[in-house]
């Protein structure tokens, strides 16, 4: 929806055009059936039967009034796509929405379940880390001249005077 004012421009200028534009949401009921039905080329009968067999559901206003939305109107022009062009009933009509609808619910899960994945890799690859840290400080080299394998918080420092302290014990 456009409203425009009009107003003189300063000096003489052209006058200066404003507009004002209002956005709706795309599943708000906004259309009435008769403009519905003209907005997706068919009859309001069959938006009716359409309703009656469960293939959209329009929004209500306060006093019954069927209302549509855009997403409404999109979704019947899609239904008018498969009867017209594709050649399917509504039978068929039906089961193609019901398994769309079902393919995106099974969309909606594998993205929660990557999430979910890519979550405990990467909690997984922090504790894998903090394990690395904690087992640096307890490994100790491997040198030729020592002949036993021992545990950094056991070893002592050479004791300095003596040759070969460190490797007695």
């Amino acid at each position: 929806m456009s409203e425009r004012a009009f107003e003189a421009g300063a000096g003489g200028n052209p006058p200066v055009t404003r507009r004002t534009r209002i956005e709706v949401a795309l599943d708000r009921g906004v259309f009435m059936i008769s403009v519905a039905a003209e907005l997706a080329e068919m009859h309001p009968q069959t938006l009716r039967m359409y309703e009656a067999r469960g293939l959209i559901e329009p929004s209500r206003s306060p006093k019954g009034t069927r209302l549509y939305s855009q997403a409404d109107v999109e979704r019947l022009r899609r239904i008018q796509q498969m009867t017209a062009e594709v050649g399917l009933n509504l039978a068929g009509v039906e089961r193609v929405l019901a398994l769309e609808a079902e393919l995106e619910e099974l969309q909606a899960r594998l993205r929660a379940t990557a999430a979910a994945a890519e979550e405990a890799r990467t909690e997984m690859e922090a504790e894998l880390e903090r394990v690395r840290r904690s087992m640096s400080a307890e490994i100790v080299r491997y040198t030729a001249s020592t002949t036993a394998l021992v545990r950094a918080a056991d070893a002592r420092p050479p004791v300095r005077g003596r040759p070969g302290a460190a490797r007695d014990r």
